[in-house]
């Protein structure tokens, strides 16, 4: 919300919240993957067979409301490398805020 109203107070500005806003929630993401990893590790269930398919440009999704969450605790419990996590984990935040900035921008114009 703060995106949105920043946006439309000063709809010159268009990057620099889109990063901040993009940084901030992609840094909450990384808590969740973080904590995920602090989970004891054991085999993986049934249910979570199709994260270890698709691997994790599943946290492409992170954005997506509760949904996102259980991505990125699952990919920190699953033990996925950060290396694979982050540049998907940060691709799904900045591709909603962008959207989110893009349809505010076409609405003030």
């Amino acid at each position: 919300m703060a995106l949105a109203a920043y946006l439309l107070k000063y709809d010159q500005a268009f990057w620099l919240p889109l990063m901040l806003a993009t940084l901030g929630n992609t840094l909450g993401g990384i808590v969740t993957v973080w904590l995920g990893t602090r989970l004891p590790a054991t085999a993986i269930p049934q249910r979570a067979a199709w994260l270890s398919r698709h691997g994790a440009v599943t946290l492409a999704l992170s954005w997506v409301p509760v949904l996102g969450d259980a991505l990125c605790l699952a990919a920190g419990w699953l033990r996925w490398p950060w290396r694979r996590v982050l540049p998907w984990l940060v691709l799904g935040k900045f591709v909603r805020y962008l959207a989110l900035a893009a349809s505010l921008r076409g609405l003030l114009q």
